[in-house]
């Protein structure tokens, strides 16, 4: 196996790996509101969260920046939590392209933070590379690969849930960001630096 394809695969494992659910949850939190005709809306705001992780991850992979791990394990749900506290405030399921622009500020940011979170995993990974571009690289292509596969099970099943069974996309989006809401303030709290 590759240097690149060994990456990619972890990348991929770790983003979709059910004991890392928090990194999920987000996912969840982000995609749940779009209807899957946004689906290109999505994909780009996706992309601005993983810009955001790679930025720090690059960075913390390289030692240019440390930050306490108990700090960043405790912020990764209060982003969770504001994502969902968001959806379960938003009133109206019409899409305006006003606070879409402040989505992707927002999915860039929390994907600063997210980025921190990987980097200590990933920093052990790589220590005994001889370069360092093509493990950063492949991981991060493998972690937007992840996401998007889990982007793609939440659209599938929001089209089932939504579109073929008749469920209102705002009780859809209530049950799923409550839900989400509950579980990150439960983290949030047990995580407490």
């Amino acid at each position: 196996m590759s240097i690149f394809d060994l990456y990619l695969k972890l990348g991929i494992d770790h983003i979709a790996d059910i004991n890392g659910y928090d990194h999920i949850l987000f996912i969840l939190t982000l995609t749940i509101v779009y209807p899957i005709k946004f689906w290109k809306k999505l994909l780009i705001l996706i992309t601005a969260f993983t810009v955001g992780h790679s930025i720090t991850l690059v960075l913390a992979s390289l030692n240019i920046i440390k930050i306490s791990t108990a700090w960043i394990e405790f912020l990764i749900p209060v982003t969770i939590f504001l994502t969902a506290l968001v959806n379960v405030l938003q009133k109206s399921d019409k899409f305006v392209n006003s606070s879409h622009r402040l989505k992707y500020s927002a999915a860039l940011f929390f994907g600063l933070i997210h980025g921190l979170g990987f980097s200590n995993y990933l920093r052990a990974m790589i220590s005994g590379e001889d370069s360092l571009i093509l493990p950063l690289l492949s991981f991060n292509i493998g972690i937007e690969l992840g996401q998007i596969l889990i982007v793609l099970i939440v659209m599938g099943l929001s089209l089932l849930i939504v579109d073929i069974m008749g469920v209102k996309r705002r009780d859809w989006n209530l049950l799923i960001s409550g839900a989400a809401l509950g579980i990150s303030l439960i983290l949030a709290l047990e995580r407490i630096p």
